[in-house]
């Protein structure tokens, strides 16, 4: 094996793969080249691959962490080619064609960068701790313990005004993360949690979903926005669209619609699921190879996803904007990361044996957005409908691309349990300190 590599690559090594970020992206790419004459090295801050669109399950008290997180050891256990390392990438040399980490360096023949996007403030960084966003399994677990002590501080809390504020939970952002929270949390506090208490009917809780533009989920067809706002009213969640949020303090949000004067909103807990910006890496790259980024920070690819003038340079997934399909570049969803790094493992080979592919093609398998218990929207090539057949089609596309096989069974039972008996059996607090969140009142 080692002799036709040899053919291949300037030195005596196999052809060096680095793949920086294990999300849908890197570990896409990572299983593509499971059989290739290639030695795979995949890099990433964190030893599990996250599941994030189910993310919001576990905000809201649905699912365990552990039922959406796989080891990325164990999902590449099986690709002897293949080397996983939990480390932190801090710098590039591509003319050295090597990745500086923390604490070494790494030399590649072919790199694929796909570590992301995170939360994005637009300039008010200060308003981060007071407004948690949801892009990783801390992230999901602080939500819920914020969600889950407004409840348990508005049963203590004899004053009506500050009860309600307590009550009152406010999501910023109208696209899919925001929609599927706001239905959950909805479904949480009028359902799950109705007989729960004593002092407080959770059945008064108000879910405020907030959204800049004229409709919820701006991405979808108009006709698809208009039913997920009707599902997200019938669970009980108040939308105001073409409203921005001007100020967060702790214990108030300051919010305005149209043109309109602002008004301000008492409530202790607020989630955002407004904007993403891309990871650090962007500006690294820019930096070292002059490729340009995007408002966002996301870097400009070219038709086949690398970098321009880094032939053996990728990016992938959400750090990358392609604007070679259609008027927008294509959407931060795991299908397209799943699909680009197929495709830049699949260019990798070509090229070892002195082929090429044509330019990368994404092939849209339709959207869907889930609000609530027998609700959900999709949109899957001309069809485009709602409600149930939408909501058993969401479930079983998110189970089918859980990575590992217990996962799988693990989420479907506890899916099958939580919807007939409506029971939220993760609704745990967990955390330091957690009173002290009540007691500053």
């Amino acid at each position: 094996m080692l002799e036709t590599n040899k053919l291949h690559s300037h030195n005596s090594h196999p052809h060096r793969v680095v793949i920086i970020g294990g999300g849908f992206g890197g570990l896409y790419a990572a299983k593509a080249l499971g059989r290739a004459p290639v030695q795979v090295t995949l890099v990433d801050k964190r030893n599990f691959h996250l599941f994030q669109p189910l993310l919001y399950q576990v905000a809201t008290g649905g699912l365990s962490p552990g039922d959406i997180a796989s080891p990325l050891r164990a999902v590449l256990s099986r690709n002897k080619n293949t080397h996983v390392l939990a480390a932190e990438v801090v710098d590039l040399e591509p003319e050295q064609h090597k990745v500086i980490l923390v604490d070494g360096e790494l030399s590649y023949d072919s790199l694929i960068i796909a570590t992301g996007v995170s939360h994005h403030y637009f300039g008010h960084d200060e308003w981060a701790p007071l407004a948690p966003g949801l892009k990783t399994i801390e992230d999901a677990t602080e939500i819920r313990r914020r969600v889950l002590l407004a409840f348990e501080a508005a049963e203590r809390e004899p004053d009506p005004e500050k009860r309600r504020a307590w009550l009152t939970f406010v999501i910023v952002g109208g696209g899919p993360t925001g929609v599927e929270l706001a239905g959950a949390l909805a479904e949480l506090a009028h359902k799950t949690l109705k007989n729960d208490f004593r002092t407080i009917d959770p059945t008064q809780t108000k879910v405020l979903l907030v959204e800049g533009v004229e409709r919820v989920l701006p991405p979808y067809p108009a006709e698809l926005s208009a039913k997920a706002e009707q599902s997200l009213t019938r669970l009980g969640v108040t939308v105001q669209t073409k409203t921005v949020v001007t100020d967060i303090q702790d214990g108030v949000i300051t919010l305005r619609r149209g043109e309109a004067e602002p008004e301000q909103l008492d409530t202790h807990t607020i989630l955002w699921a407004a904007g993403m910006k891309a990871s650090p890496l962007g500006q690294i790259l820019a930096q070292r190879t002059g490729v340009a980024l995007d408002r966002a920070g996301r870097v400009i690819v070219e038709p086949d996803l690398t970098v321009a003038g880094q032939p053996n340079i990728f990016v992938i997934g959400d750090l990358a904007n392609f604007s070679h399909q259609g008027e927008k570049p294509l959407p931060g969803v795991a299908q397209v990361a799943m699909q680009q790094g197929e495709y830049a493992a699949k260019l990798i080979q070509r090229r070892l044996k002195g082929e090429t592919l044509p330019p990368f093609h994404y092939q849209d398998r339709g959207s869907l957005a889930v609000i609530g218990r027998n609700a959900a929207v999709a949109a899957l090539g001309s069809l485009k409908f709602g409600g149930f057949p939408a909501w058993f089609i969401w479930v079983f596309i998110h189970i089918l691309y859980l990575i590992e096989f217990d996962n799988r069974v693990m989420v479907m039972f506890q899916w099958a349990w939580n919807y007939f008996t409506r029971k939220r059996g993760a609704r745990l607090i967990t955390g330091q300190n957690s009173f002290q969140l009540i007691k500053k009142e």
